[in-house]
């Protein structure tokens, strides 16, 4: 059997049903434990705030440290997947994230909740995010846009369930014993690790050659040649007739030749084994793939809007004199429409009416320019205006922006992309809170945190038209390819008429 039938054997198509719907059911748990309380911290933000008596920019460190963990840490967390199990890693994120945050309840400075809060809990929401979204790649092809909304759905419902939950459990126990509660409550993350039960055969196989160092297969191209020169050496006739002195040094150089043969083979066979198994875990070959950069891009401007708004939402609202309770009301307006937004653009894009770049990047100027127009809403009803198209932009945004991503680099490459991806999109996640709140305690206001989040957004818009681009151009010169083979193979077949004498 030759080696690209056995890749083909060892990776196994996506079943798109039967088991594949409990890991989606794992997965959507995970983004409402993990994403979901992020996006529910603000009602949070607001008591500890007013308990350590800092600034805007201050308090908003905590979720932005444990939102950039998460994207620094995902290359680690696919790594650690492939080297053990994802099943065994979300375990360990489970157990890391709730006794981070039950930790962090006895926290007496923000130093304290920026590292169990912030760091260790968003360490442990990378261990669990990570491969259950790689999972759900790969159980799922042809419905990969519907189960990937249908899983981020979970990010809306658990918002919409804990945000006025976090606010009742802070009007009865205090923020800390509410955060103790939620350490309980993360535990349900073991959980949803148990779940993950590996396809058969399945692991991250690269397109280096994987399969011949698991399994034994022959040697490379070269290997294979230097083989045949060693051979071509050995076989040569015997010089009887020459010289003794001649024949001697003749073997001599024969023997010297061969033995740098074999050393350099062995040399050979070191590194490729060495790039073989570093690409196993960690595919660094990503950095050259110019679309898979140019989409990471986009992911490091979104991240810098995409996280600010859910922050600032509550504490907007109560700066313009609204009670607790309606305040935290606006975040469940934007759950439910966030949670319709995902489902139905998730579906649209599972039709393939347009592409899916297209799609997005038309949703993400859209929510740009809504965040843009934030500032002028005053009154709640304008604001649960503003919540409503939020929420519903924003889940038809990130129905279909991880979806991109095995598109754009395979899905064979998913795991290895989507840790590289979060990686660079790390640094937005991590200064988008900070930067935000800067502005929003130099010009007093926490209307200039949405203008910031907005032009960041139509600015990542920017990187996907290049990146369509780039699909177009790519397309038209496989195209044009393909068209020249063609005229060649009839050129070629019409040639040979001639030759033969037919007209």
């Amino acid at each position: 059997m030759d080696p690209q039938s056995r890749r083909q054997a060892v990776s196994p198509a996506a079943p798109d049903g039967g088991y594949a719907w409990f890991i989606l059911a794992s997965c959507f748990l995970v983004f409402g434990l993990t994403f979901g309380v992020i996006k529910s911290f603000g009602v949070f933000y607001v008591e500890i705030h007013q308990y350590f008596q800092t600034s805007a920019a201050g308090t908003s460190w905590i979720t932005s440290i444990a939102v950039a963990t998460v994207h620094i840490i995902a290359p680690l967390a696919s790594a650690l997947s492939a080297r053990f199990s994802h099943r065994s890693v979300v375990m360990a994120g489970g157990l890391m994230c709730s006794a981070a945050v039950v930790f962090g309840a006895f926290a007496r400075n923000l130093t304290q909740l920026y590292i169990t809060v912030g760091f260790l809990n968003g360490f442990g929401y990378a261990l669990t995010w990570t491969p259950t979204v790689t999972m759900l790649g790969l159980y799922f092809d042809k419905k990969r846009p519907v189960a990937n909304a249908l899983a981020s759905s979970g990010e809306c419902i658990f918002t919409f369930v804990l945000t006025p939950l976090f606010q009742l459990l802070i009007g009865c126990f205090s923020w800390r014993g509410a955060l103790l509660i939620l350490g309980g409550l993360q535990l349900n993350l073991c959980v949803c690790g148990i779940l993950l039960r590996p396809l058969k055969a399945t692991r991250d196989v690269n397109h280096v050659g994987e399969v011949r160092k698991e399994e034994g297969l022959p040697l490379s191209t070269e290997e294979s040649d230097e083989t045949q020169k060693s051979f071509k050496i050995e076989s040569k006739p015997d010089m009887s007739e020459k010289p003794e002195q001649e024949e001697i040094k003749s073997r001599f150089d024969e023997l010297r030749e061969k033995f740098k043969l074999t050393k350099d083979s062995s040399r050979s066979s070191k590194r490729t084994g060495l790039r073989t198994s570093v690409l196993h875990y960690v595919d660094y070959t990503l950095i050259t793939h110019a679309p898979f950069m140019v989409y990471s891009m986009f992911g490091v401007f979104a991240a810098l809007g995409f996280f600010a708004p859910s922050l600032f939402l509550v504490p907007y609202a109560r700066s313009k004199g609204m009670e607790e309770y309606r305040a935290a009301a606006l975040m469940s307006v934007s759950a439910v429409t966030d949670l319709f937004g995902r489902v139905f653009f998730g579906w649209v894009a599972g039709l393939r009416l347009v592409e899916t770049v297209q799609q997005l990047a038309v949703t993400v100027m859209l929510l740009g320019a809504i965040l843009l127009l934030c500032p002028l809403a005053s009154t709640f009803s304008e604001l649960v205006a503003f919540s409503a198209a939020h929420g519903l932009v924003f889940g038809a945004t990130v129905a279909v922006h991880i979806t991109v991503l095995p598109e754009v680099v395979g899905v064979h490459r998913l795991g290895s992309a989507l840790g590289f991806f979060m990686l660079m999109r790390s640094s937005g996640g991590l200064l988008g809170p900070p930067i935000a709140g800067f502005f929003i305690d130099t010009m007093e206001s926490y209307g200039a945190g949405f203008l910031l989040s907005g032009a960041a957004l139509i600015i990542s818009a920017l990187f996907l038209l290049i990146l369509h681009q780039m699909n177009r151009r790519s397309r038209s010169t496989a195209a044009e390819r393909h068209d020249s083979l063609k005229q060649t193979k009839w050129f070629n077949v019409s040639s040979g008429m001639k030759s033969e004498g037919w007209t």
